[in-house]
């Protein structure tokens, strides 16, 4: 036996440590700017690697980019880990009336987004909060590609404008 040759387990070993070092720290910012724990990285991580791995595994593709691509599932994953935690919280996690009481301008914005409705919130939280490129925001919500995610935004933009519109607010009305 050719001591020289790894064995399948360590080369999975291998490959998987590859990827850790590769694509790990980039998840855990990600989820930490989120607002998630390191434990909950290295949870969301894992089952990056094993959806990753069984990709792979069954379809024997080629991706040009593996860490953007764990990253993508990464950013999936924590968003069903997010809306799953949070199903009995107000929207986003903010309590409007403690915004409202601290302040009045940020609550009255609050309020006014809330109307375009709770995926608009997500999907602007993401652009604006979160600062994410519009080909993750795609990926992240499902749209087809960047020009839906951007046409997706830009709808959602229209909704609280026309909201601000029927209301007849001004600038002023926000400042207060």
């Amino acid at each position: 036996m050719n001591n020289n040759r790894l064995s399948t387990a360590e080369l999975r070993e291998a490959f998987f440590m590859a990827l850790y070092k590769k694509a790990f720290s980039p998840v855990a910012r990600y989820v930490a700017r989120m607002g998630g724990s390191l434990e909950e990285a290295q949870d969301i991580f894992q089952d990056t690697l094993v959806i990753y791995y069984e990709k792979i595994a069954s379809t024997q593709a080629n991706v040009l980019n593996e860490k953007a691509y764990l990253l993508g599932i990464a950013k999936r994953l924590w968003l069903q880990h997010y809306k799953t935690g949070s199903k009995n919280q107000p929207l986003n996690g903010f309590d409007t009336e403690a915004i409202t009481n601290e302040q009045p301008a940020t609550g009255k914005i609050m309020r006014y987004l809330e109307t375009a409705g709770k995926k608009c919130m997500e999907l602007l939280k993401a652009c604006y909060y979160d600062h994410l490129p519009v080909g993750d925001v795609a990926t992240i919500f499902g749209y087809s590609g960047t020009h839906s995610a951007t046409v997706a935004k830009y709808k959602c933009l229209e909704k609280v404008r026309e909201t601000v519109k029927q209301k007849s607010l001004t600038y002023a009305d926000f400042i207060e």
